[in-house]
């Protein structure tokens, strides 16, 4: 029997995907900054969660490519990998629900006040009066900053909603039924729910400022189900203090999971702990995909999902 395929696995994955990688190929568990050198001299994947530092690139001498069990891949330099011709492959789509529906959780939670009137309850503060009046969020004004795949299953759940839809992105998506603002600030404006789904590339970081949150306005709420850096949360906490933004709800932070105190103290502010794909069967489906990119790669067939700056390098050698 021909020796199993050494694997890095530097991500924690559900146990029943742990054990069909380890079935499949002889995995090595390690702190990236702590994988022993004959590990390291025959492991030929590695197996992560969306990060890998750029260390690894030369650790690993027979790195042949990266599996990372999620959809966004910012944490793994693609140049690098690119340059050195690995591919590096990423599981979208099997997560687009769970992120669309949480978006549009945090977007409720955020207007009706949700995560406070839990507590009015658990604190016995309903026997002493009602609580105050919410604000509604169907048949309000959407924006959705990102019309991709997970931007437009936002959109068809908020048209369930009554929901006027409108958007901004790089460029306006062919056939779309829906407004394309191609000023931020003009989306801002326009709207009284920002939600923020796009990509977090270099150039996305801040780019929800104090100008766009000013923009949203006094009744207006931000959602972010993208990545923390994304929205300057700075000026966030400041816009929220003074009055100048409605209120947010927010599953990812800057410097998670430190959350600033002064989010954590407001009623008008719903926070979840980035969970926008934490179910079992989304998480199971990543897992899955991940290993699906492993075996073709491997088997000499075609990748399912390798991101498109690795892709193209390959194509064009």
């Amino acid at each position: 029997m021909a020796d199993k395929i050494d694997v890095l696995l530097i991500a924690g994955l559900l146990p029943a995907i742990d054990e069909k990688l380890s079935t499949t190929y002889t995995v090595h568990r390690h702190k990236p900054d702590a994988v022993p050198p004959d590990v390291a001299a025959k492991v030929r994947a590695v197996v992560t969660t969306g990060n890998m530092p750029p260390s690894l690139f030369d650790t690993l001498p027979k790195l042949e490519i990266i599996s990372s069990v999620s959809v966004g891949y910012d944490g793994i330099d693609v140049t690098k990998a690119a340059a050195k011709k690995i591919p590096v492959t990423n599981t979208p789509d099997v997560l687009n629900d769970d992120v669309a529906d949480l978006a549009i959780a945090l977007m409720v939670m955020a207007s009706r006040r949700l995560a406070a009137a839990d507590r009015y309850v658990r604190d016995g503060k309903w026997l002493a009066g009602a609580m105050p009046l919410t604000r509604k969020a169907s048949r309000k004004k959407l924006g959705i900053v990102g019309l991709g795949r997970i931007g437009k299953d936002i959109a068809r759940r908020a048209e369930a909603m009554g929901m006027t839809i409108s958007y901004t992105n790089r460029r306006a998506v062919a056939d779309s039924p829906y407004s394309f603002i191609p000023s931020l600030i003009g989306l801002a404006k326009e709207n009284d729910f920002l939600v923020v789904i796009a990509s977090a590339g270099p150039d996305a970081t801040k780019m929800i400022n104090k100008d766009v949150l000013e923009a949203l306005g006094p009744d207006g709420i931000l959602v972010n189900v993208s990545r923390g850096r994304v929205v300057d949360e700075v000026a966030l906490v400041e816009a929220l203090q003074s009055g100048k933004l409605g209120g947010a709800g927010l599953d990812v932070f800057e410097d998670e999971p430190r959350v600033p105190a002064a989010l954590l103290a407001m009623e008008n502010v719903a926070l979840t702990p980035h969970i926008g794909s934490a179910t079992i069967e989304t998480r199971a489906a990543m897992g899955q995909l991940a290993l699906d990119n492993l075996a073709a790669w491997f088997a000499g067939q075609p990748l399912l999902t390798e991101v498109s700056e690795t892709q193209t390098a390959r194509v064009a050698r």
